[in-house]
């Protein structure tokens, strides 16, 4: 695939390399045909960063790890007092996820720095492939983790002391892989940053359009329930003198959907569900619920959690409800957005800008950096999900766009610099 000229010298992704890269890194972690489970801070995220960590530096890249845990290869432009051109995503997965989703990103990004060192080309920014920790929040709470710590938004301490389910912290389990690094988040300022990704949507694949430019990111507020019962025998217990937990839990999870269908574009998920004590002969005496709330405007977020809060009140009033996470809609940077517009249509790609359903890193960093998304099409709109699918031929066209992307961004970039 062909790229921009830099300094004489024609840069190109190798897909065969990069999809080589996807399959083969797919092993640590890997269960069924096309399973991954790659929980965060797990002995399989060590394995698979270990992995980028060999590669990055025989390209002749220095490596840093802050104190979260986040990586950050650097390779070398021809001036380091520039900040670098950053771009990335994240390795971890969902417990019963795929290989594509976060994971193309980074090593999108590996293979990015394959074709300069293949073609010599010394950017004038360095240029940085950074993998995140726990964007997908399945082991630790909140999602996006690594890059909110890094950006302010979470602060390290608290974040540190967080327990999974098993009562595992995530210092522990840093400890435990040896990526607790030195580095302060937020230690490196960025000129840019990109990052490729899946669409985890429909909407490319319905209409056959080969990228997706990203413009925004809508909100998520995540919420914990838990709804009180009184246990008692399933047998000795009259139907009309029962408080039944998971009775309100299910009419709950109802009006996840009916709060959230009033909110067009917006949607609503309960994606755990924990009843207690889980036995047949036991009504349920509490029930715990994980919801996921999403809204492209803040005033929708807003709506959705105030009006489920009171539904969930008047079906349970003794129910405890914490939100556990709030990132509010972002949008991205019309000039970084229109470069990588400007680049998939010299390629010939066809091309539609939309908003992400799905929550990124990029919404983070977009509060620190320039910033923008690029997506391509996924199987059937499949992912958190082990046919998760993006051919060959759709990962390298999104590679190429980044490549061209990050390129044009250093020569653009370079101009402002020697302008002021």
């Amino acid at each position: 695939m062909s790229a921009l000229t830099s300094m004489g010298r024609k840069a190109s992704i190798q897909p065969d390399r990069l999809w080589a890269d996807l399959m083969s890194t797919a092993r640590f972690g890997a269960f069924g045909e096309t399973g991954m489970r790659r929980l965060a801070l797990s002995e399989e995220d060590r394995q698979v960063r270990d992995w980028f960590v060999g590669e990055c530096r025989a390209l002749g890249c220095t490596i840093d790890i802050d104190r979260i845990g986040n990586i950050f290869a650097t390779y070398p432009g021809r001036n380091a007092n520039l900040a670098p051109i950053a771009m990335g995503s994240h390795l971890d997965t969902q417990p019963a996820g795929g290989r594509f989703d976060g994971i193309l990103g980074v090593l999108a990004g590996v293979e990015l720095l394959r074709a300069l060192h293949d073609a010599q080309i010394p950017p004038a920014h360095p240029i940085t492939v950074i993998v995140w920790t726990n964007e997908e929040g399945s082991r630790f709470a909140p999602a996006m983790m690594g890059s909110g710590v890094y950006c302010g938004a979470h602060k390290l301490e608290t974040v540190a002391a967080t327990c999974d389910k098993s009562g595992v912290s995530v210092a522990q389990a840093l400890d435990a892989i040896g990526y607790a690094g030195d580095r302060e988040p937020g230690f490196m300022p960025f000129s840019a940053y990109l990052e490729l990704h899946i669409e985890q949507g429909p909407v490319l694949e319905a209409e056959n359009i080969e990228i997706g430019i990203v413009e925004a990111v809508q909100g998520v507020c995540w919420l914990d329930i838990k709804v009180p019962g009184v246990e008692a025998h399933a047998g000795g217990r009259p139907m009309t003198m029962r408080e039944d937990a998971l009775i309100a839990a299910s009419k709950i999870v109802l009006a996840v959907e009916t709060v959230a269908s009033r909110h067009a574009p917006g949607v609503g998920t309960v994606g755990y569900i924990s009843a207690g004590p889980n036995s047949r002969n036991v009504i349920p005496g509490s029930v715990s619920l994980e919801v996921d709330l999403r809204h492209p405007t803040d005033a929708g977020l807003d709506a959705l959690e105030t009006e489920l809060i009171a539904e969930v009140r008047r079906v349970s009033p003794g129910a405890e409800i914490r939100r556990v996470w709030l990132k509010p809609p972002v949008s991205f940077d019309p000039r970084i957005v229109d470069v990588v517009a400007a680049r998939t249509e010299a390629l010939g790609y066809s091309a539609r800008r939309m908003v992400s359903g799905a929550g990124h890193d990029a919404a983070h960093v977009a509060g620190l950096a320039p910033s923008a998304m690029i997506f391509i099409p996924s199987y059937l709109g499949l992912s958190h999900n082990v046919r998760e699918y993006s051919s060959p031929e759709q990962c390298a066209k999104g590679a190429t766009v980044l490549l061209d992307a990050v390129l044009d961004l250093d020569e653009r970039l370079l101009a402002d610099t020697c302008g002021h």
